[in-house]
């Protein structure tokens, strides 16, 4: 990646994150803390990795991406936004009554969403079906899906990656954001789920673990999964909860809480500091 690349990547990030900012905000709820640890990754899939058309949303031959974390809808739509699916000036509607753009993501309202999720768990299971179902198709198109570490405490996510090994799904690619916090207070208390690398390994992925927050880590293991043949992979991204907003990060109570007005601009001011910073 060149140096260009990176800092496009980096200044999208930076707009993703106030995006999601500007969501919660209109919203009066939602789940910030989790959008921003993982809007570098929303922001490499959307903007470098995923085969998509925005003017061609369900155009067959695209990859599909599936949020199971659903509730961290407010990232995915930054980066939808970003890309052109929608409007940037819509995403302050979130959760209202007549918005599209609801809570947890819509395939029936929302161009761009492969999937409708929310309860967890469950979103890796249907995008482990899509995966063997384009297998059959003999089509080259890749499924990607992101978990956050609390919800691979449900039981289904494993009978899923046994099901994506057991049918060899070299076009999955599961991401894990681990930023080590869930709405109960620190995963490794609530349930540990560690070690997450080694739980993956033993169920057939290829695994690596990166820094979520360095592109050129990203880039590198996405690139590798490319590579891979017969067995699916798995990206763990060791991440901050609330990256880029300085009072919501490894804060546990920014997981599912909207900013106020001043918390509002507040965050608005350090990310625009941010993007002016990359911009110069």
């Amino acid at each position: 990646m060149t140096t260009e690349e990176k800092k496009e990547l980096q200044i999208t990030a930076c707009k993703v994150r106030m995006g999601v900012i500007e969501g919660t905000h209109g919203a009066k709820a939602g789940h910030p803390g989790g959008s921003l640890s993982a809007a570098d990754v929303f922001t490499y899939l959307y903007f470098k990795e995923l085969n998509i058309d925005p003017k061609n949303p369900k155009w067959d031959g695209r990859d599909r991406f599936v949020l199971s974390k659903g509730h961290t809808a407010p990232g995915l739509y930054a980066a939808l936004a970003q890309r052109g699916f929608f409007p940037v000036e819509d995403l302050p509607t979130l959760r209202h009554i007549d918005s599209y753009l609801q809570g947890h993501p819509n395939m029936a309202t929302v161009p761009g969403v492969d999937m409708s999720t929310g309860s967890l768990g469950q979103g890796i299971s249907c995008a482990a079906g899509m995966a063997l179902g384009l297998k059959h198709q003999g089509s080259a198109s890749r499924v990607y899906t992101l978990l956050g570490d609390g919800e691979i405490q449900e039981g289904q996510v494993w009978e899923a990656c046994m099901f994506a090994a057991h049918y060899k799904l070299d076009n999955f690619v599961v991401i894990v954001d681990n930023n080590g916090l869930q709405i109960d207070g620190p995963v490794s208390k609530v349930m540990s789920p560690y070690p997450i690398d080694e739980k993956l390994l033993s169920f057939g992925f290829h695994v690596r673990t990166i820094d979520a927050h360095d592109f050129d880590q990203i880039e590198e293991a996405f690139h590798e999964a490319r590579t891979v043949k017969g067995q699916p992979s798995a990206i763990i991204l060791k991440s901050t909860k609330g990256k880029g907003v300085s009072y919501m990060e490894n804060n546990v109570g920014w997981h599912g809480k909207a900013p106020n007005d001043a918390e509002y601009e507040q965050a608005m001011n350090e990310l625009s500091a941010a993007l002016r910073e990359l911009e110069a």
